[in-house]
């Protein structure tokens, strides 16, 4: 029986009689071809392709000249800020070091410019924006990198040559809304998984990467006790009602407490397709992302007239500005609502003073007085 093929991948018998395998990410366009199944290249290759990078699976790597672009990101590799990273850090950085080194390692350091960086670089990405700022950011932490130098390294930069260039937009996850909640909620009733894993992102702003390997011991009958992995924050929360009694009813027959259905824990990105498939089941549009369900827990709390200080805290949060965020929508929806009442109380006020036709003047009578 042929091997179960991941989302968008699929199988091609070439005119050599041959079996190929293949991505098509948006099912139309080219096909994109894949190493084999369950090797290391594979992973890498098909993650480029799921962020939209349009990979090749047998890009040849260019040799790193001195005072090139690979020369840098060689250079970067081995420095102690790349050394230090987290290891789901510097896998998040895989796949951006190896675009820019296949396709833009020939590059001078010293030749690069505001202009060239945008046209021979970012252009590509014009209609993917999250691409394009993928890519930026990664092109300056090797720039932070290179003006750290010393003078009298060949890759020394003593300017940013990215300054001035814009932050491509793109779609922010939104919080889900409330309708969105209870349909997922009717889909998936207390006992499943699908519920287990959104009462978590939901309840303790999780994000995929914290929830998808949680354990019983970070949960007891106080809260939950974690560190974020993209920041390393310590996150102390507290247990809310409806998340206590989901928890009370999910299975504790293994150590983490989302399982796929073999009883192992789920790899992030099997995590990710489980939920995206728990969310179309229950009807609810392409834009209600898992991750928005963190940020519907920050709303809820802005909302319920919690702190900036204290969201902050909740969601581990690193600065202030992000919990800001939340509060100040809160305001102006609260404010919206209030303006819209003293509307409303001052039409009825207005109406209820002018009604009378004959406020002010005397009852007139007919006929002559006696």
């Amino acid at each position: 029986m042929p091997r179960k093929l991941p989302p968008f991948v699929e199988r091609w018998r070439d005119r050599h009689g041959k079996v190929r395998i293949y991505g098509r990410p948006d099912r139309k366009g080219p096909r994109i071809p894949l190493p084999d199944l369950g090797t290391e290249e594979f992973k890498k290759v098909y993650g480029q392709m799921l962020m939209g990078e349009r990979p090749h699976a047998r890009e040849r790597r260019l040799q790193a000249l001195p005072g090139t672009v690979g020369a840098l990101i060689a250079s970067y590799m081995k420095s102690p800020a790349y050394i230090r990273l987290r290891e789901t850090t510097k896998k998040g950085y895989a796949s951006r070091i190896e675009l820019l080194r296949t396709r833009h390692g020939h590059r001078s350091v010293s030749g690069l410019t505001r202009e060239r960086i945008e046209k021979g670089i970012l252009q590509a990405y014009s209609d993917r924006p999250g691409a394009a700022l993928s890519i930026l950011k990664m092109l300056r932490i090797l720039v932070r990198h290179a003006m750290g130098l010393d003078d009298t390294n060949p890759l020394k930069l003593h300017r940013d040559p990215s300054a001035g260039i814009k932050r491509p937009k793109t779609k922010e996850i939104r919080a889900w809304t409330d309708a969105e909640l209870a349909a997922y909620e009717a889909r998936w009733p207390i006992g499943k998984k699908e519920r287990t894993a959104y009462a978590l992102m939901l309840y303790a702003g999780t994000a995929r990467v914290d929830v998808h390997r949680m354990t019983w011991r970070q949960v007891d009958a106080t809260g939950i006790d974690y560190v974020r992995n993209k920041t390393g924050v310590p996150v102390p929360l507290g247990l809310h009602t409806e998340l206590h009694g989901v928890l009370a009813a999910a299975a504790r027959d293994h150590v983490t407490i989302i399982n796929t259905a073999y009883g192992q824990p789920f790899s992030l990105n099997g995590f990710s397709q489980f939920m995206r498939r728990a969310i179309r089941e229950a009807g609810l549009p392409l834009d209600c992302k898992p991750h928005g369900l963190r940020k519907t827990l920050g709303r809820l709390m802005a909302d319920a007239g919690v702190s900036a200080h204290d969201i902050m805290a909740a969601l581990g949060h690193t600065t202030l500005a992000e919990a800001e965020r939340y509060t100040r929508e809160a305001d102006r929806r609260r404010g919206a609502h209030r303006a819209v009442l003293k509307l409303e109380a001052h039409k009825a006020n207005r109406i209820a003073q002018t009604a009378s036709a004959g406020l002010g003047e005397a009852a007139k009578t007919k006929g002559k007085s006696k």
